[in-house]
């Protein structure tokens, strides 16, 4: 009996340990970029992650897709998840905008892919989540104008557009997958996505960026923090939730990432929020509860 409860003990820590590790994926993107350009910064990490996936799937015995139809699929899922959502992050993050402001903003992913699956997968939006749609963005707006001149002003205009790409990226990324990638194994799935982001994300560090890494400690860090905890940890607890029959409770942890996230960069950059910043953040956080809620 007691061991019974120690394995549920643990099984309920998983979805705060997910919660914890997501959200330091901005703050490895902050403690990275400065030795390295964004582009070929994920560049690096995807081939790496790919590698490392690929090993296990081959000793695994993991299945591949049928054929390359299926294949394709899998990838266009990947290079939206990835390389438009990540990529976008990272590229917005390298030009000024602050880890805690950018979590905010993709944060709100799961109330965008609720009206966008109204249209798209003839899913039912009730009234009360389109209003904690609205009341969400209405809180990133106070948030991003309580910055004030402490940061916000210092973000180039793409950096600005590459946020908000990063945010449809995954948007509709997520739709795409749940459509036509349901049956993807995550092994050889993971190969597939992992390698088709390094080539577009490697494509652009050609044709845009010098190419030059710092292989300093604190990269190297960063490196194997997003690989190895990011990309092959965090995601792993992802699914284990998922096939844990928490689907609808996992979309909710992805709101308690801004917070963890603000309050990680105020500790390691002294990245500050005014009282309007703050406030919206509280704004944001009732938005989203109010759209989970009603939801279930």
């Amino acid at each position: 009996m007691s061991a019974s409860r120690s394995w549920h003990a643990s099984a309920a820590l998983v979805p705060a340990l997910f919660v914890l590790l997501w959200s330091t994926g901005f703050i490895g993107a902050k403690l990275g970029l400065p030795h390295a350009e964004p582009f070929t910064f994920l560049a690096v990490r995807m081939v790496i992650a790919g590698a490392l996936l690929l090993a296990f799937a081959l000793v695994s015995g993991a299945p591949w897709p049928a054929n390359a139809a299926a294949a394709g699929r899998i990838a266009i899922a990947g290079l939206l998840v990835h390389a438009v959502y990540l990529g976008g992050v990272f590229y917005a993050i390298a030009h000024g905008l602050p880890a805690g402001i950018a979590a905010l903003i993709v944060g709100i992913q799961p109330l965008l892919t609720a009206a966008l699956a109204a249209r798209l997968l003839g899913e039912r939006v009730t009234r009360a989540q389109w209003f904690g749609l609205a009341l969400g963005l209405a809180g990133v707006a106070m948030v991003v104008g309580g910055r004030g001149g402490a940061g916000v002003g210092q973000v180039s205009a793409g950096g600005v557009v590459a946020i908000f790409a990063a945010l449809f990226g995954i948007t509709l990324g997520t739709l795409y997958q749940k459509r036509h990638c349901a049956g993807m194994d995550l092994r050889s799935g993971g190969v597939i996505q992992y390698g088709a982001t390094a080539l577009a994300l490697g494509a652009l560090a050609f044709g845009f960026e010098t190419r030059h890494i710092e292989w300093t400690g604190e990269f190297v860090f960063a490196l194997a923090w997003l690989v190895l905890v990011l990309s092959v940890g965090a995601v792993g607890l992802l699914y284990t939730l998922i096939r844990r029959g928490e689907a609808a409770r996992v979309a909710s942890l992805f709101y308690l990432t801004p917070p963890v996230t603000a309050v990680m960069a105020w500790g390691l950059f002294d990245e500050r929020l005014g009282a309007l910043s703050l406030a919206g953040m509280a704004v944001v956080m009732a938005g989203v509860v109010l759209a989970n809620r009603v939801a279930r």
